[in-house]
């Protein structure tokens, strides 16, 4: 009797995965576009790097909070300076925690992180007060103050728009702590990582700068941190300073911008919110009669609005490298791993796209088509 070995191939033993890799192997000696992903951890970075990612073009600092909530609420709770920069201190261990597992799965490729970008409300709130009936109190013994105290910072916290309130860079203005810190960990991390003999490349994001004046605001910052941590550890990297151009003032103004941002990265998602004046948490209940009624042809969320976001790009790029003529420029919203977008991209003249790991393959694919056109002139 004949029996059939049950060892399995490995993926990428299997033909289809050869097929994949051939077909990923043409792809990458056409396309001029870089391709990064969109990693907020250790092991995303690793996916996307399994499926050919060149870099991280967004690391969301703020998803790394979420996982130390006790210290990013008691700073947020804190009523005086000396409060608030022991709680943010006792949140730099694990920032610098993160950065390093980053770097070291990167091994090499460039790393884009943001300064926490979201309003502060998203991690206390009333809705939080609410479903953990004594986290007021606690907050309050942490920090020696009133349960009352903490509802009334919770309530000046509300916003009736968010996505255009207190927020981005100017929460880093206000409370310059808070980028001194993020900054700290990160290259912390940068100069503990190359220790170990790996090559880091940070790029610090800081994010919806629309003032040139905002951007220097939080560089000095960043710049100044950097020298007290390189003279502390007797060792200095390269990095750089760049920001995320995600409203139509930054794109306007980007020859100015340009004058101290290293790298551009458009934030295609809340530029186009800020663009088209529609909210993507609420645009679900008339984008469905817009498409069938033929008032847009895409859902500008998922394929950028060349007309108009296009163009509100386009300046930017212009302008950008009309100031800085080798500034480097990519996109990170979730528009980077779309076919059309990924052509608009090429057309442009950006750098790279960044998108979730699962997309990598159709964004690289996408890039050299762009780019095989492109040569035959369509």
């Amino acid at each position: 009797m004949l029996f059939r070995s049950t060892k399995t191939k490995k993926p990428e033993e299997s033909e289809t995965y050869q097929r994949f890799a051939q077909l990923m192997t043409w792809a990458d000696q056409y396309r001029k576009l870089k391709i990064r992903t969109n990693a907020d951890l250790p092991n995303q970075a690793a996916q996307a790097i399994a499926f050919g990612a060149e870099g991280i073009g967004l690391c969301r600092t703020e998803h790394m909070f979420f996982e130390h909530l006790d210290e990013i609420r008691e700073m947020i709770c804190s009523v005086t300076l000396e409060q608030r920069q022991k709680a943010v201190n006792k949140l730099l261990p694990f920032q610098r925690g993160d950065f390093e597992g980053l770097f070291r799965e990167m091994n090499g490729r460039p790393v884009t992180i943001r300064l926490i970008d979201p309003p502060l409300h998203e991690f206390l709130s009333d809705r939080h007060l609410e479903e953990q009936p004594g986290l007021a109190a606690m907050l309050a013994k942490n920090l020696g103050i009133t349960a009352e105290q903490v509802h009334t910072r919770v309530k000046s916290l509300h916003e009736e728009n968010p996505m255009l309130g207190h927020r981005g860079c100017r929460i880093g203005i206000v409370y310059p702590e808070v980028t001194a810190m993020q900054a700290r960990a990160i290259l912390e991390a940068a100069v503990n990582v190359k220790k170990e003999g790996i090559t880091v490349h940070p790029e610090i994001m800081i994010p919806l700068v629309g003032f040139l004046a905002e951007f220097k605001h939080q560089e000095k910052i960043v710049r100044d941190v950097a020298a007290q941590v390189f003279a502390e550890q007797g060792l200095t990297i390269e990095y750089s300073v760049g920001t995320m151009i995600e409203i139509p003032r930054a794109a306007m103004c980007a020859d100015q911008i340009a004058q101290s941002a290293e790298f551009f990265s458009f934030g295609t998602n809340d530029l186009t919110q800020t663009t088209l004046g529609i909210s993507r948490d609420d645009y679900g209940s008339f984008i469905g009669h817009y498409r069938e009624n033929d008032i847009i042809g895409s859902d500008p969320f998922q394929q950028i609005d060349q007309e108009g976001v296009g163009k509100v790009m386009q300046t930017g790029v212009q302008g950008g490298r009309s100031t800085r003529p080798d500034l480097k420029i990519g996109i990170c919203g979730e528009h980077g791993g779309d076919p059309k977008s990924v052509y608009f991209c090429h057309e442009i003249g950006l750098n790279y796209v960044s998108c979730s790991p699962r997309r990598i393959p159709i964004a690289r694919l996408a890039a050299a088509q762009a780019a095989v056109e492109a040569s035959k002139g369509k």
